[in-house]
């Protein structure tokens, strides 16, 4: 019951903003932007017009694997929004370019973000490792009781810092899309009837974040729950 209480919010709203997410990228994926711009053409306008020609636009794989590295300055558009001349393309190319921007200006929340990622790759393969390996010493052997709570108590720590990355994740994605929002008008890449699209379509990928993060603290705070009940 405990788990369902905390796991099961995320989980739903996850899965509701997926299906936001591919609804509205499939409904604007057809509906071509009126200067007939590609999402590189229009992520590339942005980055010039605020002095970035040094960061690249390349293609990736995949759908939707649209990202920005800030480690090589490189925005990756996957080829459905690279190529694509869609108001979807474009919404998703001026977001990933909106990164660019925070990169470029220093945004505290992105360099924390990116400062923490080798920690969080770490954690988050071995922290379920240790919470498991310590709660098992817990339960079949009563002297090795303590050791078992401080090897789950540092798997919890680490694991923790995938929630605290999820939470982070939050702002930076949000400034980016009203970085978006805010160039697409100003530069006049999009108008004011298109940016309804524009609006849906960052939205619903906004959604994801958040249940990214409530599905991350409620798995940590159910382990949590765990491993001080059992203590007590």
């Amino acid at each position: 019951m405990l788990w369902l209480l905390l796991a099961i919010p995320g989980l739903i709203l996850g899965i509701w903003a997926q299906l936001r997410v591919r609804s509205a990228f499939n409904k604007y994926s057809r509906v071509p932007n009126s200067r007939g711009l590609s999402g590189a053409q229009a992520a590339r306008m942005m980055l010039d017009y605020h002095g970035l020609p040094d960061v690249s636009v390349e293609e990736s794989s995949g759908f939707l694997t649209d990202h920005y590295d800030p480690r090589s300055r490189t925005l990756r558009l996957s080829p459905d929004v690279g190529r694509g001349n869609s108001i979807a393309a474009v919404s998703v190319a001026a977001h990933e370019a909106g990164h660019a921007l925070q990169d470029s200006q220093h945004y505290a929340p992105l360099k924390l973000r990116t400062a923490i990622v080798p920690a969080v790759q770490f954690g988050s393969y071995l922290g379920p490792l240790l919470f498991f390996a310590g709660f098992m010493l817990q339960a079949i052997s009563r002297s090795a009781g303590e050791l078992g709570f401080y090897i789950a108590f540092g798997g919890l720590i680490l694991f923790g810092l995938t929630a605290l990355f999820t939470v982070i994740t939050l702002p930076v994605e949000f400034d980016a899309s009203n970085r978006a929002k805010r160039e697409l008008v100003a530069m006049n890449i999009l108008n004011q009837n298109e940016m309804v699209g524009v609006n849906q379509m960052l939205g619903a990928a906004a959604l994801t974040y958040v249940a990214a993060a409530i599905a991350a603290i409620g798995q940590f705070l159910y382990y949590a729950f765990i491993l001080f009940g059992r203590r007590r």
